[in-house]
């Protein structure tokens, strides 16, 4: 029997990976997965399979495309810890996030709590409910430019405010919130509970029965690595019933799927989260997204999260003993896969890095290193050896 941690143990099989599922990298150092996760290869021939078909409708019969939106519903679903009933299939994160602000019931003078410096997808939607009345505040961050988890957790105590939105992984510094913190304050205080996932689900557990929230929504295209045009919200059970989306999709009607009975007009909208589904999902995409999803719920996101951690702590060792401004936190509590660094000047330390074949992102003045289950401990030392200079 093995005492080696799942991290360990994915340590042992990472060169593997990348030989069959990621065979690029063996020519391109990618640490670039907060911008877009690579397609692994089953997924893409997953999709051309798929493709292959598309080319002769009539090899993809009504069941089979509805047998594929359900297994993205239950991946996902197996993903977060949901059921496959809380699931509605997107083409991105901002669908999920606008759905969650035009159905949540926010009435005029009703606080929307938004930290300061949040990824604009999750603050628009919140700014567009000003025209019915509903206040958004964007709560100050901390020196570190981190959301003030104590600020947000106090002002929840205000009855006015109703909902908290943010990221559960900031993409500028890599921020992980304490989740359970929060939903305990929102549940203490009946306020609502929305996160933006796509900076975490595929590399950050989540478990959405374990720490509850209310919405939660992320594209496929980055940790998940799925297509763009992929992605999922999840609506918690009970309260999903109780919602009627602003706008819904003629599927997200009782009886839509027996095409020999489209007249009947029955207007009772599903159940299940399949109510929020806008219109038909893009079938190679989310068949695309299930095969990736796969893949990472067999290597273990635990596993990956563990191997990711002790992937990046070289990293952020070396700049501190070198006096280089850390970005991100550093604290287990609030670490993310997430690593951003500050040199003098980001964008010459950005073309250096570019030309040394490593691919990274300048973000808010610094560099962003996200790596994945295909990285190693060579890549990030050789993102080390470039910035020595």
């Amino acid at each position: 029997m093995t005492n080696r941690t799942p991290a360990a143990q994915l340590a042992d099989v990472v060169r593997e990976l990348r030989n069959r599922e990621f065979p690029w990298t063996a020519a391109t150092t990618y640490l670039n997965a907060a911008s877009v996760g690579p397609l692994p290869e089953r997924t893409r021939l997953a999709i051309e399979a798929f493709n292959a078909k598309r080319t002769a409708p009539h090899l993809l019969p009504d069941r089979e495309l509805f047998a594929v939106h359900a297994a993205a519903r239950a991946a996902a679903a197996q993903l977060v810890n949901a059921a496959p009933e809380e699931i509605a299939l997107t083409p991105n994160t901002s669908t999920g996030l606008h759905i969650a602000a035009a159905s949540l019931p926010l009435a005029d003078g009703d606080i929307v709590l938004v930290s300061d410096r949040e990824f604009p997808a999750n603050v628009y939607p919140w700014l567009a409910r000003r025209r019915a009345g509903v206040r958004v505040e964007r709560a100050p961050v901390t020196a570190e430019g981190f959301p003030d988890e104590d600020y947000l957790v106090e002002r929840l105590a205000d009855p006015r405010v109703r909902l908290l939105a943010l990221s559960l992984v900031q993409f500028s510094n890599g921020f992980r919130a304490d989740l359970a913190r929060l939903s305990e304050a929102c549940r203490a205080h009946g306020a609502f509970l929305v996160v933006d996932a796509i900076q975490a689900l595929g590399a950050v557990p989540v478990d959405v029965r374990a720490v509850p929230v209310d919405i939660l929504a992320a594209g496929g295209q980055k940790w998940l690595l799925g297509p763009w045009g992929s992605g999922f919200c999840y609506v918690r059970g009970a309260l999903g019933a109780t919602l009627t989306p602003a706008m819904s999709g003629w599927l997200s009607y009782r009886g839509m799927e027996d095409f020999s009975n489209l007249l009947s007009y029955d207007d009772h909208l599903l159940e299940d989260a399949r109510r929020f589904e806008i219109a038909s999902p893009a079938t190679q995409d989310q068949l695309g997204l299930t095969t990736s999803i796969g893949l990472l719920l067999e290597l273990g996101v635990e596993a990956i999260a563990g191997y990711l951690q002790a992937l990046t702590a070289p990293l952020l060792a070396w700049a501190a003993e070198r006096g280089l401004r850390i970005v991100s936190p550093t604290d287990p509590s609030h670490r993310s896969p997430i690593v951003c660094v500050a040199p003098p000047d980001a964008r010459e330390a950005h073309r250096r890095l570019r030309q040394a074949g490593v691919v990274v992102s300048v973000r808010e003045g610094a560099i962003r290193i996200a790596p994945h289950c295909y990285n190693t401990a060579e890549e990030i030392g050789k993102v080390m050896e470039v910035l020595e200079g």
